[in-house]
């Protein structure tokens, strides 16, 4: 399967909210996120990663303050409190929730 950039944003703005999913394969669930102004996200049940696509700002991953720009990999463990801020309105990221319930 090959899902661009491009065919995922589109699918986003067809979509009423920040996120949709695009792919689902066992544990692996894959999604794009653009949130507005806001990331309103709480702590996740599953380990988390997100490689940004554009944009630039700060992430909040628990006690952790650390800016970010497009390519960056960023992990986030299951439970952990987390959130973008700070971000260009151009800011979009990959999503990839992966795992058991409760991380591993």
């Amino acid at each position: 399967m090959r899902i661009t950039t491009k065919t995922a944003l589109d699918e986003l703005t067809k979509h009423d909210g920040p996120f949709k999913t695009l792919f689902n394969h066992g544990t692996l669930e894959v999604e794009i996120y653009k949130p507005e102004k806001v990331d309103l996200q709480q702590p996740h049940t599953r380990d988390e990663v997100y490689v940004v696509i554009s944009g630039t700002g700060e992430f909040l991953n628990g006690e952790v303050r650390t800016t970010f720009g497009p390519g960056d990999f960023l992990f986030v463990p299951a439970g952990v409190v987390h959130r973008f801020e700070n971000f260009t309105d151009d800011f979009s990221t990959w999503v990839l929730f992966y795992g058991p319930e409760g991380g591993e």
